[in-house]
């Protein structure tokens, strides 16, 4: 008899790490909080959008792993009349999330849900907005992660989500690489290609993807650990050694990344370890019900209940 193969991720594991971040997070996710940015600047496209008055709000908008809740407050102030929900895996997360401008008793709150998107506990077609800023990337399968998405979102509602693809930190994944073959200290990364895929194969219509490669510059290898740490972007992998790395280990990956000082780095950074971070963007549309979802054995179309004919039989 055969043993299960164990999820690529360690869920209790994502949940500690970000948990134990939650207090820093705003502060120290600075890179985080610019690619948040450039996602919410895409909401703008909405009124683009043909036969879509430019006045249009959502009933229900919902941020998938949201952390603090910037995003969050940032669509309750483009729209005042929605309901935003901010769902994230770490409780300890949700409790930074804190209004803008203080309490207002004619403002709606953003609602706080504990949960993991591989199972969102919302009603099928009920969102009009599904917004994600760097979450995907813990998780294992992709497709059913999109395929529980558009579940939740009404026909042609907007999926507008990033990740980081798999050029990021390949500096760090190579120097620990040289130092310790024995376990994986950094994630795998699914690639654009991978990800436009996956977007496809659970039935999104009209995706557009962008990737972009960010640079940031630390003093040494045990700065840039501190800084993901304070992110929660710790090892989250199953496959993780669960003892610690050892002085040896972490002396012989530092030695590793030395040649590669300032490669790549404005002349300002010079003198700074490069890390890079791969950023992968994506916007979507839900399709109509009854398009067909890939499945590994061919297609697969859903209706809604209401919509099956019954003939009925004297």
């Amino acid at each position: 008899m055969s043993r299960e193969t164990p999820p690529l991720f360690d869920a209790r594991q994502v949940r500690r790490s970000f948990s134990r971040a939650s207090a820093g997070y705003a502060s120290a996710a600075a890179l985080q909080r610019e690619i948040e940015a450039r996602l919410l600047e895409s909401l703008d496209l909405l009124a683009l959008v043909p036969g879509r008055d430019a006045r249009w709000s959502p009933g229900l908008v919902l941020d998938v792993g949201s952390g603090p809740g910037h995003a969050a407050q940032a669509m309750r102030e483009r729209w005042p009349k929605a309901r935003i929900v901010a769902l994230d895996l770490a409780l300890p997360m949700l409790r930074q999330v804190q209004p803008r401008s203080g309490w207002n008793p004619l403002r709606m709150p953003v609602d706080r849900v504990c949960a993991d998107l591989r199972a969102l506990p919302l009603a099928d077609a009920s969102v009009d907005v599904l917004f994600s800023n760097l979450c995907l990337q813990w998780i294992d399968d992709l497709p059913a992660a999109f395929a529980g998405f558009r579940r939740v979102l009404r026909p042609g509602g907007l999926l507008l989500c990033s990740t980081f693809g798999p050029d990021t930190l390949w500096e760090l994944r190579e120097a620990f690489a040289r130092a310790d073959d024995e376990a994986p200290h950094v994630s795998p990364f699914a690639s654009i290609a991978q990800f436009g895929d996956a977007l496809m194969h659970a039935g999104f219509r009209d995706p557009v993807l962008d990737r972009d490669l960010l640079m940031r510059g630390h003093a040494d290898l045990p700065a840039l650990m501190r800084d993901l740490r304070a992110i929660g972007a710790t090892n989250a992998l199953h496959a993780r050694r669960h003892t610690l790395t050892g002085r040896a280990r972490f002396a012989a990956a530092a030695a590793a990344y030395e040649p590669l000082r300032g490669a790549g780095l404005a002349d300002a950074q010079a003198a700074l370890l490069p890390a890079s971070w791969e950023v992968i963007t994506a916007l979507a549309w839900a399709p109509e019900p009854g398009a067909p979802i890939r499945g590994r054995e061919g297609e697969l179309a859903s209706f809604p209940a209401d919509r099956i004919r019954v003939r009925r039989r004297d």
